[in-house]
């Protein structure tokens, strides 16, 4: 789980989709880590009938992708197929109903998988966290099972995030000492970060307990959240390479910040990996990012702003490298901690000068056609 590469991978899978007055994009990237562990769901009209509902999730595999992606082709199966979920349905949809209907369903494909894994070549030993978005025309259905997070922005701030699932927090620690495990370096017994999780079957063994009673527990927790048609902007979801190095109130800026920039969703997360990677995240890193009617709309202003900014981080890296005269081209590590040590208008929030790096790395790279491999030195 912790082997990491001599470089990052740094090519992109993306998506995007439109519907129900709903627009998204994804991005996911390898990083420095030595396998591709994440997974994601974009549906956008769900079946049995509820085609005015979307659902999307991140799920961040570990010890293997096999779950994650499982998931990623089942879950939304088992959430709308159950009997709570359907009942929740009729006549009208029921919040609380719904709410249930949807732990059943992780409850349900996570059984499912200990019995696949164990007809084929016994336990499967991977696991995944898997974060989640159900939206239906009334209400946003947060759903968190792990460490990864989602987050709401309502009126021009982070409205609601999911909490993460932590083996130190109090609730979750008595789970797992009840349990019969401990809480060592905030790990459950010692080696895994996260307290609930799918798959993870060596954790779910303990005779006498139910499934959510085990040292790591299946069950998410859902919040339901009314809509609000004028104040509702985007609602984000990622894995935890994401924020490891970026708070919600930082990413929120920042995503806010590029929609009034570009409407292409791909861009902006494609922008927000680049800039976590360049922050020292050393995880895959995936993210959804999905738009709602209150979304920030592209300004004039702000386009001129962006183009403004990049025209003078192109003229001051010109000048750093002129500046070394005949000392030779700086490397690219000197060049971004010179701009660093300087006050810089205008940088984007939350993204600030890491954000940049692309621009940068560009004009010194067309400058210096001779340069090493910086990626390294990220």
């Amino acid at each position: 789980m912790g082997a990491f590469l001599d470089k990052p991978k740094m090519e992109k899978h993306n998506a995007h989709g439109e519907g129900n007055r709903l627009t998204y994009g994804l991005s996911s990237m390898q990083g420095w880590r030595v396998e591709m562990e994440d997974a994601h769901t974009a549906v956008i009209g769900l079946p049995h009938g509820l085609d005015p509902w979307a659902f999307f999730a991140v799920y961040d595999g570990h010890a293997g992708s096999q779950v994650a992606k499982y998931c990623c082709g089942h879950l939304l199966e088992h959430i709308t197929s159950n009997p709570d979920f359907q009942s929740a349905l009729e006549p009208e949809p029921n919040v609380e109903s719904v709410k249930t209907g949807i732990r059943t369903g992780f409850l349900q494909i996570d059984e499912h998988m200990r019995s696949i894994s164990e007809k084929k070549h016994g336990v499967d030993r991977s696991g995944s966290t898997a974060v989640g978005v159900m939206i239906s025309p009334g209400h946003i259905y947060f759903i968190n099972c792990g460490d990864s997070r989602g987050l709401l922005s309502r009126g021009g701030a982070v409205h609601f995030f999911t909490q993460d699932h932590k083996p130190s927090n109090p609730l979750e620690k008595e789970r797992i000492q009840n349990a019969g495990g401990s809480v060592m370096i905030q790990r459950v017994n010692g080696s895994l970060a996260v307290s609930r999780a799918l798959g993870d079957f060596d954790y779910k063994c303990v005779h006498g307990k139910g499934p959510t009673e085990q040292l790591v527990s299946p069950e998410p927790e859902v919040y339901a959240i009314e809509r609000s048609e004028v104040e509702d902007e985007f609602i984000v979801l990622a894995c935890d390479g994401i924020w490891d190095v970026m708070a919600n109130e930082e990413l929120c800026n920042f995503v806010r910040s590029r929609l009034e920039v570009t409407d292409d969703l791909e861009r902006v997360c494609n922008e927000i990996v680049d800039t976590c990677l360049y922050k020292g995240s050393r995880d895959n890193m995936s993210v959804v990012l999905i738009c709602l009617p209150g979304a920030p709309k592209v300004t004039a202003e702000a386009v001129k702003r962006e183009a403004e900014l990049d025209k003078y981080l192109e003229s001051r890296v010109e000048e750093i490298i002129k500046k070394q005269g005949n000392e030779g081209v700086p490397d690219l590590v000197h060049v971004m901690r010179t701009l660093a040590s300087e006050s810089i208008p205008n940088l984007p929030p939350g993204g600030e000068l890491a954000s940049k790096r692309s621009v940068i790395e560009a004009v010194y790279n067309k400058l210096n056609p001779y340069r090493g491999d910086d990626t390294d030195d990220i």
